[in-house]
């Protein structure tokens, strides 16, 4: 029995070492999203359009991609940005930008997650977006209009894109949005969460950036990846020695 006992409680140290080893924090830097239209690894990308440009030097997105997510209706995701009337340009070019951080950002990894969707394997949760992109954002769409305050799900797509579900009525988005926070943190279930940090701090991810400067979300990834490597550390740590002393009291 205590032989028994003995040989478990060392597969159970090996199983626990295998996955200490084998999720390197690493892991979480430079890498790109299983998901519809993602790269399996990022790679330059000379011809990327527009505001997708600031990623040219390392992206998760090919050229194509990046002229779509500039389009009304793409083949990305049909997805219709006018499903209120015409959405503001001054509106508008946040949503691209957003496509643009989503489709070609290589340093999102901290915060990918692993779900069960049939157009993908993996989504962002909770990036912490800088504050003033989350409040420029919001500013500028005030006057534009739309009709749900999470547009993940819940659209009539039978025309072949979404159109507002029935009894939807549109209204100004701050009416959805009632605050910059509402926005970020509601409109792609929770993708974002607004940061209290701003631009340049190294701890919010931005949205906007001057590619001449090089490419601050960089450092906020290896900044939480650092993070959540020692926060996983403090808690397997004292499993396996916790493991270790059993294995020892056994073996006594």
């Amino acid at each position: 029995m205590a032989q028994l006992m003995t040989t478990q409680v060392l597969f159970l140290l090996v199983g626990v070492a295998a996955v200490w080893t084998a999720r390197p924090r690493t892991e979480l830097l430079n890498v790109c999203m299983d998901a519809k239209h993602h790269k399996e690894k990022p790679s330059p990308e000379d011809g990327l359009h527009k505001q997708c440009s600031p990623w040219k030097k390392n992206s998760c997105c090919f050229a194509n991609t990046s002229r779509e997510a500039h389009k009304d209706i793409s083949y990305l995701y049909r997805f219709n940005w006018n499903h209120c009337g015409s959405m503001t340009p001054a509106c508008k070019k946040h949503f691209i930008q957003d496509t643009c951080l989503y489709e070609c950002s290589p340093n999102l990894g901290p915060w990918i997650q692993e779900v069960n969707q049939s157009w993908r394997k993996e989504r962002i949760l909770h990036v912490p977006l800088c504050k003033e992109d989350c409040e420029l954002w919001w500013q500028d769409c005030r006057t534009s209009y739309t009709c749900k305050s999470n547009w993940h799900k819940g659209w009539n797509w039978t025309s072949g894109y979404n159109q507002c579900p029935e009894g939807a009525a549109c209204h100004p988005f701050h009416f959805y949005f009632p605050t910059s926070a509402a926005l970020c943190n509601e409109i792609w279930s929770h993708s974002y969460k607004v940061s209290n940090y701003s631009r340049g701090s190294g701890r919010c991810i931005q949205m906007w950036f001057d590619p001449a400067q090089g490419n601050p979300n960089e450092e906020v990834a290896r900044f939480y990846a650092r993070a959540m490597s020692e926060a996983t550390h403090c808690v397997l740590g004292p499993l396996l020695l916790s493991l270790a002393l059993m294995l020892l009291w056994l073996l006594s």
